[in-house]
């Protein structure tokens, strides 16, 4: 190999990969590099969530099974303010009609506590909800498992993406003052 390649592949591998050069021209060429891992894996994520609701029975949407996934988190009700709070969801439209198919499909009910409408897993949506749990652990849990990060280190990395987003959606509010 002569010595320019050599550079070349030398100097690649030590390059940030990303999707916009212009944004890591910047002062952080790492936040760049971070941006483009999670457009691939947000994309990676919606893809399985849609792939594995089809597997387990159902034609759903991303923001479906979030959804689903919300309203049976511990069994108890849910307002649709706690879903779209949980979820980060600023259009609450979208909660709304993500819900409104839940419903259509036999998944979730509503039900009133006083003059509150509370969301609740029917059976059929408890039952899908296990379907999807075991198809997960069947092709996913293992293949992350292997040779990937430990329990506590996702926990970690969890922790910090959870961080990361304040910082997101504070410089989001700043961005609509502009």
């Amino acid at each position: 190999m002569n010595a320019r390649v050599s550079k070349s592949l030398s100097d690649s591998l030590t390059t940030p990969v990303v999707s916009s050069a212009h944004l890591a021209a910047g002062a952080s060429p790492a936040l760049s590099e971070l941006e483009f891992s999670l457009t691939l894996i947000a994309t990676a994520y919606q893809r399985w969530m849609t792939r594995c609701a089809a597997a387990a029975g159902h034609q759903l949407s991303a923001l479906e099974v979030l959804v689903l996934h919300s309203i049976r988190h511990r069994d108890r009700p849910k307002r649709l303010s706690d879903i779209t709070l949980v979820l980060d969801i600023e259009d609450t439209h979208l909660a709304t009609y993500a819900i409104r198919k839940l419903q259509a499909a036999g998944l979730v009910r509503a039900q009133r506590a006083g003059k509150e409408k509370l969301l609740v897993a029917t059976d059929k949506g408890k039952e899908f909800c296990e379907v999807y749990r075991q198809i997960r652990e069947k092709l996913l849990v293992g293949r992350a498992r292997d040779g990937g990060p430990t329990e506590e280190e996702l926990s970690e990395i969890a922790e910090r993406l959870r961080i990361l987003s304040g910082s997101y959606n504070q410089a989001a509010r700043a961005a609509a003052t502009l």
